[in-house]
């Protein structure tokens, strides 16, 4: 019922007359379309009776809503289902009743088309009573489908106008051939600067045809004609020009002939493309000036000398500019996927492809020195790297990668580093070398033995620092240790172990980078303080241990020397020795800290405090200066 709409519609004639026929044709005084809602029957047409209405509990209707076949009721009063009904009993006091089915197209009865007398009827319809009564039935279900058909078109059709006067962008013409009368809505005609009422009148041709751009007017006017004379389709892209302003419109139309071959009739519809002209616009500018980008980025990758390649988001690699196929020799696309693998030397190839995927697999950069061999055979060391693009979504649409021959590179870092090597060697045969000299001049002057023999540990301290910070290869690096704090410190405190080989001097607390510059200071100063701990301190008894505890603080860094199982400490020396002018200088001198003593009765304490910066300068230099580069 709410599809169709009808209920509480004013009266309409073909419903009305439906129903005066039925009466007539039935010989019924009241004649009724009737409705079913939900707590009501509702009467779309009426004869005989008053009522507009009434209670789907009085309803005769609904009783011949069950089935395909009219409901005749021969005597109301007779009939168990209507004896005590309001109609039968009161006005309008009915005895006969016969309703035809109102089925809609699904298979639903909405209503009836009824005839009622006050009279029993003991012999019911006649025949032909009957077929008209079907007949009309199906006569009110088609007019109730021709009034929906009739609404939605009405209601799509006020959408489509008020869709298309929204819009502007779509507007409609009939051309009349034969009079030479352009007949347009409102749309076309504000699209080409004609009044909308001449164009709904009618008007020339010619009017609309004058607002098509001056360097179009020919050709839309060739192509029309030549639709007109093939009785065919048209379709043209052209601009209007109309109050100074440009516009792109679509035209699409047909001609029609009136029976003799000849067109008559040319309607059509005409669509702004302006913004979908400008899109192309737009689009062949970017295409333009990406063709241009790629053309400079091929010229540049192609001049560059490090060969250039690039990679889908998976790894498969599908470019290398012209110098990777200069150096390897390669037909081109040869190394594209996983071809690339291949040109490496065969003991880097597996530990490339596992590079490579660990930063396909993280989005990590790439980079790696491998032997890439050359076109004529011969494997140059060479350095990868690669870094991923990605999109404003932070996915990786692309790798782009470079390799820079280093080979020449490689064999200058080896030569340094043998040419390093060999002056390390000659500085420790020089400590060697002064140290024989002074033990050598001590057993000639037997009165300096004990200032040679203390000179000669200070010498010794200070080859073990170069020992400790010198280049070394592979071979003699183990010997040496890590390069840390504690590792330089453990090899100094070697000649002090127990027995047992236990370490005298315990190392606790933070561990540190280390590096060359430091190295000689801080060997200088604990050997001054283990060496006077042998001689007076906690190391010259058996049961004394010293502990050197490290601690960062900040943009500080403290060394505590603690003495404990020695002789007991009366109090600080009377006058500083050179060991201890020595360890002075050291901290104070070369590291830039503060050296201070505590002579506590059970053992010395010694307290070092230095930048955090001064044992690794060269590397906190290092990163300072990258961090001006990134900033720059």
């Amino acid at each position: 019922m709410r599809d169709y709409a009808v209920l509480d519609t004013d009266r309409e004639p073909a419903f009305d007359e439906i129903a005066a026929l039925a009466a007539s044709v039935c010989d019924a005084p009241i004649a009724l379309i009737s409705l079913v809602a939900d707590h009501r029957q509702w009467f779309k047409a009426k004869v005989g009776m008053d009522r507009d209405e009434t209670p789907i509990d009085v309803s005769f209707c609904r009783h011949a809503l069950g089935g395909d076949d009219i409901l005749v009721v021969p005597d109301a009063t007779q009939d168990a289902r209507f004896a005590d009904n309001a109609l039968v009993t009161g006005d309008p006091h009915i005895r006969f009743y016969a309703g035809a089915p109102l089925v809609a197209p699904g298979g639903k009865a909405i209503g009836t088309l009824c005839v009622l007398d006050r009279t029993a009827r003991p012999e019911g319809l006649t025949g032909l009573q009957r077929q008209t009564l079907e007949v009309l039935s199906h006569q009110v279900m088609s007019q109730l489908e021709l009034r929906r058909a009739l609404r939605e078109r009405t209601e799509m059709q006020e959408r489509l106008d008020l869709a298309l006067d929204a819009s502007e962008m779509v507007g409609a013409w009939d051309l009349d051939l034969v009079n030479d009368r352009v007949t347009a809505d409102a749309r076309f005609a504000r699209m080409f600067g004609v009044d909308p009422q001449r164009a709904a009148d009618g008007a020339p041709l010619g009017e609309f045809s004058a607002s098509i751009h001056a360097d179009d007017r020919d050709r839309v006017q060739a192509e029309i004609q030549s639709a007109i004379d093939r009785v065919a389709d048209f379709e043209s892209e052209y601009r209007l020009s109309v109050g100074g302003q440009e516009r792109w419109v679509l035209a699409r139309g047909q001609a029609f002939d009136d029976g003799s071959g000849r067109a008559s009739r040319f309607p059509g519809v005409v669509v702004d493309i302006t913004g979908r002209k400008t899109v192309e616009a737009e689009l062949a500018a970017t295409v333009e000036a990406l063709e241009h980008s790629e053309a400079r980025f091929r010229a540049i990758a192609d001049s560059m000398p490090q060969m250039v390649w690039s990679t889908l988001p998976d790894g498969f690699h599908d470019w290398y500019n012209a110098r990777w196929y200069e150096f390897t020799g390669v037909p081109a696309g040869s190394t594209d996927g996983e071809g690339w693998n291949d040109m490496f030397h065969p003991d880097d190839q597996e530990r490339a492809r596992v590079r490579w995927q660990h930063s396909l697999t993280t989005g990590e950069p790439y980079e790696i020195e491998y032997r890439l061999r050359r076109a004529d055979g011969m494997y140059r060391w060479t350095l990868g790297r690669a870094m991923p693009i990605r999109n404003e979504s932070g996915e990786i649409t692309r790798w782009f990668g470079t390799c820079t021959d280093i080979d020449d590179l490689k064999r200058m870092e080896q030569g340094k580093e043998l040419l390093s090597q060999e002056l390390s060697h000659r500085i420790k045969n020089i400590f060697a070398v002064v140290s024989a000299l002074v033990a050598l001049s001590a057993r000639q002057h037997p009165e300096a033995k004990a200032f040679a023999n203390s000179l000669r540990t200070r010498i010794g301290a200070l080859a073990r620092a170069h020992e400790f910070v010198r280049p070394h290869t592979e071979t003699s690096r183990p010997s040496v240790g890590s390069m840390t704090l504690h590792a330089f410190l453990k090899a100094l405190f070697a000649a002090y172990l127990d027995d047992e080989g236990a370490p005298r001097v315990v190392l606790t607390g933070d561990d540190t980078v280390f590096d060359d510059q430091a190295a000689t200071s801080v060997a200088l100063l604990f050997h001054e303080l283990a060496t006077n701990a042998s001689k007076y301190g906690a190391l010259s008894r058996p049961g004394g241990r010293v502990t050197l505890a490290t601690r960062f603080d900040g943009d500080r860094f403290h060394f505590v020397w603690t003495e404990r199982g020695g002789p007991e400490v009366s109090g600080p020396p009377q006058r500083n020795g050179f060991g201890t002018s020595l360890a002075n200088l050291s901290v104070e001198g070369q590291l830039g800290g503060r050296l201070s003593q505590r002579w506590n009765p059970e053992g010395l304490e010694v307290f070092v405090d230095l930048p955090a910066t001064a044992l690794s300068r060269r590397r906190h230099a290092l990163k300072a200066g990258e961090a001006a580069g990134g900033a720059a």
